[in-house]
């Protein structure tokens, strides 16, 4: 792992998640409402389907009772309320212990929310942050809400296959010396496609400059929990960690974790106080439960699923290395710019030497195999492996995308949509507040050049915006959209899906 030797070279380095801890077999939330809800309580509150009864027939066929039965709402006593410390309490310091962090916050609007509740804590109204090009739309959406103000650092970007990877840490201290004023810096590791940044590196050059560093994880909530895979990021310095529980450690879709380092660059009450904001006052259960069980096996069994897990991928890789106009995008990468390591739990396949696009592949594996990638692109597939992914299923999916290359198979080779550079390098005009706030109108997108954008724009998924509120469009940034929609891309954010306008601010 490279580092800048320019830098001074304090230890960042932290202890392994304590997966041996005595405590990890229980998962006290999880048993809380398990206890509540069959214990034949008399449910005078909400939700008014009463554990069941009260839910459509059809409901309770396609959840079953036991699901509805646990759906309780929030301040139980003997659930969050009550003597301290609460179950609830007790589960998320569970999961601090699991992860290293002096504190996780369960949430439950996926890692958008944490993203939200970060830039609500950490770039408050006017404050500058240092946020990768490539982060996810909800960044961008936080600092609308927050009204904080964006300096970009751009990823290295891959013009081959046109993937973007981490940010160097040249690039960060490049950015932060150009920004003095900035005191948190927002970075992705790992990205869609599994390469993980040199956190290490990043995490020194932050600290040396007194700021503290936000990685999103969201790809990542099982790194640093199997020695074949890369550290996780608090292990290697980060102040704030947010983890996608859900994504692969199979707790509940839109459930996920905040981590606060013990080192107090991010104040855990300031954002405690900021996702008191965000957060319903009718909370899933479900979702929190699932979190509370899903660190639980992670702690007690994930070495183990994943040791499973990873010998299943490699029996998988070795089909799909045969099959001609097939490449993997895989732990080869590791050592270009922007890539420290590798995640195996995503199966990238280069598709250019097939002669057709990702589209056009992910669309036949849908129709002919009922099988569905996490994402295509015009020149990759993504397949998203989960903790304890069977090695049927593996071997399967490899033979699918033998037949169906064998069938689809064109002369020649696909041509990766590549962004152009200048994209991330976009005039910020107005800071994403003022933009999404401010009066707009709806123009054609060829009247567009020049104007301020009121919305964030981007190719969906990933989710990573071309197109920000407060920038100034240019005329490279829509024709690439427009050429992402020809491919076959969807766009999330775009007020016209097809991107023929746009809403921008009112000239005055």
């Amino acid at each position: 792992m490279t580092t800048d030797r320019t830098v001074p070279q304090d230890d960042v380095a932290r202890p392994a998640p304590a997966r041996g801890s005595s405590e990890q077999p229980a998962a006290p939330y999880l048993d809380a409402v398990i206890g509540y809800a069959f214990r034949g309580p008399a449910r005078f509150h909400v939700p008014g389907h009463k554990g069941g009864p009260g839910a459509d027939p059809a409901l309770r066929f396609a959840l079953g009772e036991r699901a509805l039965a646990m759906d309780v709402p929030q301040d139980v006593h003997g659930i969050d309320l009550g003597p301290a410390p609460t179950p609830y309490t007790e589960a998320e310091r569970l999961a601090a212990d699991a992860y290293g962090a002096e504190r996780t916050f369960f949430l439950t609007n996926g890692a958008t929310q944490g993203n939200h509740a970060l830039c609500l804590a950490l770039a408050p109204l006017g404050r500058r942050i240092v946020a990768q090009r490539n982060s996810h739309a909800s960044i961008v959406d936080g600092l609308v809400l927050s009204g904080g103000v964006p300096v970009f650092v751009a990823p290295v970007l891959d013009e081959e296959l046109g993937l973007a990877h981490g940010v160097t840490p040249a690039a960060l201290d490049a950015a932060l010396a150009a920004a003095p004023d900035v005191r948190a810096a927002f970075v992705v590791s790992p990205t869609y496609y599994g390469m993980v940044a040199d956190v290490e590196g990043l995490a020194r050059v932050a600290h040396a400059r007194d700021v503290a560093l936000v990685v999103d994880q969201a790809w990542g909530p099982h790194l640093g929990f199997h020695p074949e895979l890369p550290p996780g990021a608090l292990q290697q310095g980060a102040d704030a960690v947010l983890t996608s529980t859900h994504k692969i450690m199979g707790s509940l879709t839109q459930s996920a974790m905040l981590h606060i380092a013990r080192d107090g660059r991010v104040d855990p009450d300031a954002v405690a106080r900021t996702l008191r904001l965000l957060r319903s006052t009718s909370p899933s259960s479900l979702l929190m439960a699932s979190l509370d069980a899903a660190r639980r096996q992670l702690s007690l069994h994930g070495e183990q699923l994943l040791h499973d897990t990873l010998r299943c991928v490699a029996v998988a890789r070795e089909k799909l290395v045969t099959i001609e106009g097939i490449e993997l995008v895989d732990h080869r990468f590791v050592g270009r710019p922007g890539v420290a390591g590798y995640d195996p739990l995503r199966i990238v396949l280069d598709v250019r030497g097939t002669g057709r696009t990702g589209y056009e592949l992910a669309e036949a594996l849908r129709r002919s195999y009922d099988v569905h990638p996490e994402l295509a692109t015009q020149a990759t597939i993504v397949l998203v492996v989960g903790m304890a992914e069977s090695r049927r299923a593996l071997e399967r999916v490899a033979g699918d995308v033998e037949e169906v290359v064998a069938r689809l198979e064109g002369p020649g080779a696909t041509e990766a949509i590549v962004r152009p550079t200048a994209t991330f390098e976009n005039e910020m005009a107005l800071p994403p507040r003022d933009a999404f706030l401010g009066d707009a109108e709806v123009v054609d997108v060829a009247d567009a050049v020049g104007r301020v954008s009121c919305e964030s724009i981007a190719g969906y998924p990933p989710g990573i915006p071309a197109l920000l509120p407060g920038e100034r469009i240019s005329s490279d940034t829509v024709s690439y959209l427009r050429e992402i929609v020809a491919s076959g891309a969807r766009l999330h954010g775009a007020s016209d899906p097809r991107f023929r306008a746009v809403t921008v601010l009112v000239e005055r």
